[in-house]
């Protein structure tokens, strides 16, 4: 048995203990004593651990993964005639290492500056290759949880014009002879635009001329972690002015499901109704979206039935779930305080991130020179926007 899988069945197993030493402690009023509360809150610091640790063993099994591939692939083919079917332009073995000569070298060679005019970049700096921009993109999806349930577009232009039908027709029961009635739809048009994201990094001289340093996977990683922490925040509270807009945002976001009761706690009913709120076929692939405190604040309640609308995933890869549908957690989902918007519950498929195509890199020699550093820039456009704003419903703490 896996490590994975044992920690997994030991959580599920620790939730029901949990779950069986609350409702025995309940009193008749349904209120369990501070000594219980604290032994059940101890109990429940046990699971979120064990959910960490499952979640980093998952992130190192994937490292390991792609860490074990084989750096080449076996002759299974007869051997290409040269000059036949080789890749051209930013994909090009050449240019990829002209790429990384650049980042190294202070002073590239002329023919490191003719494979480098292939890809030249009209707002400056430096396209990144082809194999890098792919790593670059994997990462950010590691990283970012909105990209894996968002829809993701290139676009070749800075800004992106999409129909949307505002208004459906209807059928209408005619007598004979009766004429038809006129029920067009009604349709209207949103656009998404491109914004600049980026960030610089210095390494030093001693990095940069130590061949043993894995200079690609280091500004890979680090750029990804970066550019997804800023844009999975955008995506999730941007107010749309220089950035994407944020389905937690008022205006261009998510419409409003049910409003709570309480400014600091939710109901398992006030939860349920946010459910039936979404039309009925955006639920079919639809997932809850929260912060992992808002998680805590929701793992104690029941249905009419008895039975916990949360519960523990038993199989690696999936999400929790809550009232058996996905639960994905981010930090930068709002935290539940008076007038918040909580809880996000949709399909957001409808969620559409626009990436600008080639990402920009640049290197900076004179700039940190005299601390013996050299700087680089990565630079991206993008925008999010979520089309149809029925398509998710949220949830919001009482003003």
């Amino acid at each position: 048995m896996s490590k994975i899988l044992e920690l997994r069945e030991k959580r599920a197993k620790a939730w029901e203990a949990a779950k069986a030493f609350l409702d025995s402690k309940r009193g008749s009023d349904g209120l369990v004593s501070a000594e219980d509360a604290a032994t059940y809150d101890k109990m429940e610091e046990d699971i979120i651990n064990l959910g960490k640790e499952i979640a980093r063993l998952e992130r190192q099994e994937a490292l390991e993964a792609e860490l074990n591939k084989p750096v080449n692939t076996p002759l299974t083919e007869k051997p290409a005639i040269p000059g036949m079917d080789t890749k051209t332009g930013r994909a090009s073995d050449e240019y990829r290492k002209a790429f990384w000569n650049v980042m190294r070298s202070k002073n590239p060679r002329h023919d490191v500056l003719n494979a480098l005019s292939v890809g030249t970049d009209s707002e400056g700096g430096y396209l990144v290759p082809d194999e890098f921009e792919r790593t670059l993109v994997q990462t950010l999806e590691e990283e970012n949880v909105f990209r894996k349930l968002a829809k993701i577009i290139q676009t070749s232009s800075g800004d992106r014009k999409i129909p949307v039908v505002v208004t459906k027709g209807t059928a209408a029961w005619l007598d004979e002879g009766e004429e038809f009635d006129e029920s067009d739809s009604v349709f209207g048009q949103t656009s998404i635009g491109a914004y600049k994201l980026g960030t610089m990094i210095k390494v030093s001289d001693e990095l940069l001329n130590d061949s043993v340093f894995d200079l690609e996977n280091y500004i890979s990683t680090e750029f990804a972690r970066r550019i997804g922490a800023k844009e999975e925040e955008a995506f999730l509270v941007g107010d749309g002015d220089g950035k994407p807009t944020g389905i937690f945002n008022a205006t261009g976001g998510a419409q409003l499901g049910v409003t709570a009761g309480s400014a600091t706690a939710i109901t398992a009913d006030e939860i349920i109704d946010l459910v039936y709120s979404l039309k009925a076929p955006y639920r079919k692939n639809a997932v809850f979206l929260m912060n992992d405190a808002t998680v805590k604040a929701i793992r104690k309640l029941k249905d009419g039935q008895g039975q916990y609308l949360w519960q523990p995933s038993l199989t690696a890869g999936t999400p929790d779930t809550l009232l058996n549908r996905p639960v994905y957690t981010s930090a930068y989902a709002p935290t539940i305080e008076a007038g918040a918007k909580t809880i996000a519950f949709g399909d957001f498929g409808y969620y559409w991130i626009a990436d600008r195509q080639g990402r920009s890199f640049k290197r900076l020699n004179e700039l940190f020179a005299t601390t013996g550093q050299v700087g680089f820039l990565a630079s991206q456009r993008v925008d999010g926007k979520l089309i149809l704003p029925e398509a998710i419903k949220v949830l919001q703490q009482k003003a």
